[in-house]
């Protein structure tokens, strides 16, 4: 489904070249959900911005569904590619309604010209907002201006549901929501990526989640993969292994270790 072939990325920084990614070579089957974990400025988000196409390699191949993308700009990737990042206000149009929000991601999936809320759609749109558990099936008609983060946020996963995308692509999506929110959106993310079987990458924080969540998890440093767990190997991980791992590494991070207490 998506393959990284020897990928490369420098950034000019003054007079200096700051090498974000090191040479990555990663491969993902239909269905895989792999959370990547690592400390600020390991390469995570710059690894999401090059499958995404808003950065470009400065080495390397971007292969989707066995087609060479590598120079395909951001909107041309995203009739496979969807992707949701930590700031709530930027996944949804804050002046339309929640109606109209879900509207426009299910005219994303079926390619229409058409925004047309009907009463079977509005009825569906019901039926998704009751599945938050947040009591937005009654508050279709307002702007999502109105909502708070957790809502939104749970607002932007829905609305990725219904733009069925192959490939998603959650940069650290729950970081800025509370405690309580920020699990369920992640149970909601679950459920989701199963139910859809959407090939997955979550970048995240939290050690807890990178361990409950997915079937892999990778430890980036320094813009290189340095530990590749399996599903089985995960199982046998707990939260302090992962600390262990870090200080291996030589790596202190103040907000790694926020997530762990």
């Amino acid at each position: 489904m998506l393959k990284l072939e020897h990928i490369r990325k420098a950034f000019r920084s003054g007079r200096d070249i700051v090498l974000a990614l090191a040479g990555i070579d990663l491969a993902l089957d239909r269905g895989d959900f792999i959370t990547v974990i690592g400390s600020n400025g390991a390469g995570k988000t710059t690894l999401l911005n090059i499958i995404a196409g808003t950065v470009l390699p400065t080495v390397g191949r971007v292969i989707v569904k066995d087609r060479d993308v590598t120079t395909l700009p951001a909107y041309r990737r995203a009739q496979w590619i969807g992707r949701i990042t930590q700031d709530p206000l930027a996944g949804t149009a804050p002046m339309m309604t929640i109606a109209e929000n879900l509207a426009l991601a299910s005219k994303r999936a079926h390619r229409s010209l058409r925004l047309a809320i009907t009463r079977r759609t509005r009825r569906e749109m019901v039926e998704q907002m009751l599945s938050l558990g947040m009591d937005l099936e009654h508050r279709l008609d307002d702007p999502v201006s109105l909502l708070s983060g957790g809502e939104r946020q749970a607002l932007t996963v829905t609305m990725a549901t219904l733009a069925r995308p192959e490939i998603m692509l959650l940069d650290e999506h729950t970081a800025a929501l509370d405690p309580a929110n920020a699990t369920k959106v992640s149970l909601l993310t679950q459920e989701f990526v199963e139910r859809m079987g959407v090939t997955t990458i979550m970048v995240t924080h939290n050690m807890e989640h990178a361990l409950a969540l997915g079937n892999r998890l990778l430890m980036m440093n320094k813009g290189e993969v340095v530990y590749d767990f399996s599903e089985e190997e995960k199982k046998s991980l707990r939260v302090i292994d992962l600390v262990d791992l870090f200080s291996k590494q030589h790596i202190v991070d103040d907000e790694l270790l926020l997530e762990t207490s």
